[in-house]
């Protein structure tokens, strides 16, 4: 694909809006348009056209490129020098851009043993609420004041400013891969997870369907025969469908229509009653299940748990998709919010319905 650079179109285009106080919805690909609250505007900043790779050091596991890239193209790119994303992220669709992929922030099955997506994010290069280009982390500028602020566009949903480029730590892609699958009950299961979880294993996958687990072996050729061995199970041949089905919520437990619901957890949780389907993933830190419960009665049960809850897909809007703010907490985001994007441009309620 050719590089094309947009963001001093998008920096007149945001002056513009800025001098009208007219707010702007950010869309890529628009694969995630279904996850967070809808924006209130009805102006289009559209960031497709602003794409390509602009440096890629194999040797460093370093890449840049701008927000419009495909997803697509950035894996093909990592896959030509045996190379990947180690956050395994879902792409929801063929559309899905590398800046959509940040503002989401979301991560596949390889996370708990691999990191999440923000702690892959090495540098990004933004347009803030005034028009202003700013450049946070990576090889662009160091950040003298102490705090990360790259990694705060990771899960932003577009709220905090316009996306022009990101920098990425990538990982070399595993010699070989297995699959192992143990049919068990789910405390069976939980426990099985714990009990690996601390053990020197080379995981990078670990779920739970209902009524077997599935656990993903990745690394040396003799690691994963060695950890085969100690663990036993039955090998799943071509099982990379299978995962794939995982992080793109293809397989059949994710297609029915009722609202589906995301619960992060400490990993030794026990089964949380809540719907009659759950899946278990991340070694038991992330439970989704489908549930017609009420938004304040699932958001209490997550944090007597010690975890939070988001209604990924599915339900009646308006309603609370992530789990509320309060305190200290709610005044952190909000301020962080008016910091960057002072007039309340950006995707204006896509996270709360207060920013």
């Amino acid at each position: 694909m050719n590089q094309t650079d947009h963001s001093r179109d998008w920096q007149q285009q945001i002056q513009e809006h800025h001098a009208k106080k007219s707010p702007l919805m950010i869309i890529g690909g628009n694969s995630k348009a279904f996850y967070g609250r809808r924006a209130d505007a009805t102006q289009v900043l559209q960031t497709r056209a602003h794409c390509g790779v602009i440096e890629y050091e194999p040797a460093e596991l370093v890449i840049t490129a701008r927000a419009g890239t495909p997803l697509r193209e950035i894996e093909t790119t990592l896959a030509q020098h045996q190379q990947m994303l180690g956050f395994e992220p879902p792409h929801f669709g063929e559309h899905a851009t590398l800046g959509g992929c940040i503002a989401a922030g979301l991560s596949g099955p390889r996370r708990p043993y691999s990191g999440s997506l923000r702690d892959h994010v090495l540098g990004v290069t933004v347009i803030n609420g005034r028009a202003e280009q700013l450049h946070f982390g990576g090889k662009v500028m160091k950040n003298v004041a102490g705090y990360d602020l790259a990694r705060l566009y990771a899960g932003s949903l577009g709220t905090l400013g316009v996306i022009l480029d990101v920098s990425l730590k990538v990982l070399p892609l595993p010699e070989t891969e297995l699959t192992l699958r143990f049919e068990m009950h789910v405390e069976q299961a939980l426990a099985k997870m714990q009990q690996i979880a601390p053990q020197p294993l080379p995981l990078s996958a670990a779920c739970y369907d209902g009524a077997e687990l599935s656990l993903r072996l990745s690394g040396t050729p003799q690691g994963v025969q060695h950890a085969r061995s100690l663990l036993g199970g039955e090998s799943v041949p071509k099982a990379d469908h299978f995962w794939r089905q995982v992080r793109e919520q293809t397989h059949p437990f994710f297609q029915h229509p009722q609202p589906l619901w995301r619960i992060a957890v400490p990993p030794a949780t026990s089964m949380i009653t809540l719907g009659d389907a759950q899946w278990i993933d991340w070694g038991g830190a992330q439970r989704w299940m489908y549930s017609e419960t009420s938004s304040e009665a699932i958001f209490s049960l997550a944090q007597q748990h010690g975890g939070h809850a988001s209604l990924f897909r599915g339900g009646e809007q308006p309603r609370d998709v992530f789990q509320p703010l309060h305190g200290k907490l709610k005044e952190l985001h909000v301020n962080t919010k008016l910091a960057f994007d002072p007039l309340c441009l950006f995707n204006p309620g896509r996270m709360y319905s207060y920013y």
